[in-house]
């Protein structure tokens, strides 16, 4: 599986993401390309315990279920799929900036391994292992640089 523990997974996102322009039209969804990587940081954010989000009713009552389908392929993640409120990003945000977040954010969860992710559950999925979150997190950002075709 596709994750952000393998250096080439993690130089791939990285070269993706400064593709990223300010003007590139999105496929989907309503983020602009800046907020799509503040919003990509604050999921960095969560995999990395720095962030915490509580669990929502439709993550306890489905989690479960669609947790396994997600983690168990390298099929991206839908689009349009339903984003936690603390993921929400509508302030305007600088793309440079974001980007430079976002990648000292990737580093770090690559160089921290296992040992770096949070036992904190996610919001909608619950208990991830090491391994969980670095295949979502590769998936996360995946997601959002296709919606801006890159």
């Amino acid at each position: 599986m596709k994750n952000l523990f393998e250096a080439g997974r993690v130089e791939e996102v990285k070269q993706r993401i400064v593709q990223m322009r300010p003007d590139s039209a999105r496929l989907w969804g309503t983020m602009n390309p800046a907020q799509a990587l503040e919003h990509c940081s604050r999921g960095m954010e969560m995999a990395l315990g720095d962030k915490t989000l509580p669990r929502v009713l439709v993550g306890r009552l489905l989690g479960w279920i669609v947790k396994p389908k997600v983690m168990g392929n390298d099929e991206p993640l839908r689009q349009n799929s339903p984003t936690a409120k603390g993921l929400v990003v509508q302030d305007e945000r600088d793309l440079g900036t974001e980007r430079t977040r976002l990648c000292a954010l990737i580093d770090r969860f690559a160089a921290a391994g296992p040992a770096g992710c949070t036992s904190h559950p996610h919001a909608f999925f619950g208990r991830l292992t090491p391994d969980e979150w670095a295949i979502l997190m590769y998936k996360h950002l995946d997601h959002h640089l296709r919606q801006f075709g890159v």
